[in-house]
């Protein structure tokens, strides 16, 4: 994508969700309309920055544990946002230099980003999508996935902090399924929530109603029916900052500083 391909795509008037989280992260990848959407979140919910903090920690965390443990070396990594620190092939190309990630976004200046400052260790390999979650079926076809990615072997599908944009009009539960449909025994499903069970009503009607775009919290039960079906890794569905952080930082942020849920769970 050449230069003014991706500028002529990019609205630097409405707020992006990629763009917000990198301005909670202290980056400089935003504009004003993304700066402003994330004040006003800020200003209803303070603790914001502390999820999107612990959300990377739990993508560092579930990698590790994949990579190092359970011995996975590719990941589809959707909603992949602007390069920050830990991204996944670094987290588990440390572990395992062969592994192979494929990063999906549909924002194009994560794209040039991405392309630019996401480099593979030379026994393994990395891939950019331009794609939209909402369809599977341009992302599992994709030549350059398919060239990076075997789908014949265990892929853990990460899906962190993008589930909670897609509104139930389209069907977020099918585009999952359809996701995991794809992937052989031994794959797993990784994905982390915003969820309305921690926070005030006023921040849920804010957020709910569309002008910091589309989407929807899910309570813990909703977010849990996202792993019907499959085997869940202990310690299950918790708060986002609780799954397996006995070597972070302590005492964790409570359930209520982070607003989210995390899960990661074995297709069998």
């Amino acid at each position: 994508m050449s230069s003014q391909d991706w500028q002529s795509r990019i609205d630097t008037t409405v707020a992006h969700p990629a763009r917000r989280y990198d301005y909670w992260l202290g980056g400089k990848d935003n504009f004003a309309a993304d700066r402003a959407s994330g004040d006003a979140i800020a200003a209803k919910f303070p603790a914001i920055r502390t999820a999107v903090v612990e959300n990377r920690r739990f993508l560092r965390r579930a990698v590790t544990f994949l990579a190092s443990e359970v011995g996975v070396r590719q990941f589809l990594d959707i909603g992949t946002g602007l390069p920050t620190a830990n991204n996944t092939h670094e987290v588990a190309q440390a572990i395992a230099p062969e592994s192979r990630i494929a990063y999906v976004d549909n924002d194009p200046l994560v794209l040039v980003h991405a392309r630019a400052l996401l480099t593979s260790a030379p026994e393994g390999g990395t891939v950019y999508v331009d794609a939209d979650l909402r369809d599977p079926g341009k992302i599992l076809d994709d030549p350059d996935l398919r060239r990076t990615l075997d789908l014949t072997q265990p892929v853990a599908l990460l899906l962190l902090a993008i589930l909670h944009f897609v509104p139930e009009e389209d069907d977020p539960y099918s585009v999952v399924r359809r996701l995991l449909a794809a992937l052989p025994a031994g794959s797993y499903l990784v994905a982390s929530h915003a969820t309305s069970d921690y926070l005030p009503p006023e921040l849920v009607a804010d957020i709910s109603s569309g002008r910091h775009g589309q989407g929807r919290l899910r309570t813990r039960a909703e977010f849990a029916r996202f792993f019907d079906g499959l085997d869940l890794v202990e310690p299950g569905v918790v708060p986002l900052a609780e799954w397996r952080a006995s070597a972070e930082p302590q005492p964790r942020p409570t359930a209520s500083e982070t607003a989210m849920y995390a899960g990661v769970a074995r297709l069998t």
